[in-house]
């Protein structure tokens, strides 16, 4: 499959495994000073020129590359730039410096469910979540049943979204994104919704995925999950990388700073 860059100009050639080059991705958001409290106070402030902004880096000079079968573990604590890393990747953030150059098809589960229409029913939105992650209709007529057997939700397939509880959003949500073998795989906390018995199976479901050779980059509060999941892992803090390596050594550095 030809390489290309979601950010920057430049062509970057990819080594012969390589499936994903990041190269010195920082990203910047400007956070408003002061609160406004409405549209009415805003709009009279950009007139007076009174809005101030502060820069805040939610992520400094990223750089790793991954081969094809790599499974990534994202560390960090909470603010650390995890969740800014994999939308930068995935392509629904664009980096304000640096490249990003991906060989294959990306597949992001990031927020489960967040595309979904509330006042369509379970099954309408397979289809618009279907089309949203980028397949035909044809496509998604083909694999139906297996979404609805995997999703678990019987009848409740025909009820309207905005009835479902957030772990049946994420069922769905879940057994929609996974229904197709993509190149890379993008977990954002995803393992970690509805009940036990769910878990259990949405992460045996990862698991076929890896021994298919999928690259994964894999974010997840739970050390013991990345542990298993991972071979290889990064370290953040305040937007910065600060540990690269196996999991294992990787770990013990983010537990050392969790209880220190």
């Amino acid at each position: 499959m030809e390489e290309h860059n979601q950010v920057g100009r430049t062509e970057v050639l990819l080594k012969k495994n390589e499936v994903l080059k990041v190269e010195n991705v920082s990203m910047k958001f400007n956070l408003m000073e002061k609160k406004v409290d409405n549209l009415k106070e805003y709009v009279i402030k950009a007139i007076k020129r009174e809005l101030r902004y502060q820069e805040f880096w939610a992520l400094r000079d990223i750089s790793f590359s991954l081969n094809k079968g790599d499974r990534l573990g994202i560390l960090g604590l909470n603010g650390a730039g995890k969740s800014t890393l994999l939308k930068i990747i995935a392509g629904v953030l664009k980096a304000t410096e640096g490249e990003i150059t991906i060989k294959g098809k990306v597949v992001p589960l990031l927020e489960l469910g967040a595309g979904f229409d509330l006042q369509y029913t379970g099954a309408e939105n397979i289809y618009l979540y279907g089309a949203v992650l980028g397949y035909s209709k044809e496509f998604i007529e083909e694999k139906y049943d297996e979404i609805l057997e995997f999703s678990e939700l019987g009848d409740f397939i025909d009820v309207p979204v905005k009835n479902y509880s957030s772990g049946m959003k994420a069922r769905l949500g879940f057994s929609i994104a996974t229904i197709v073998e993509p190149d890379i795989l993008i977990l954002d906390e995803v393992l970690s919704v509805g009940d036990a018995k769910f878990r259990r199976k949405s992460e045996k479901k990862i698991m076929t995925m890896f021994e298919k050779g999928v690259t994964v980059l894999f974010v997840s509060h739970s050390i013991d999950q990345v542990q298993r999941l991972c071979d290889r892992s990064i370290l953040l803090e305040h937007g910065r990388m600060i540990a690269n390596g196996s999991t294992d050594e990787v770990s013990k550095i983010y537990e050392d700073k969790i209880n220190s």
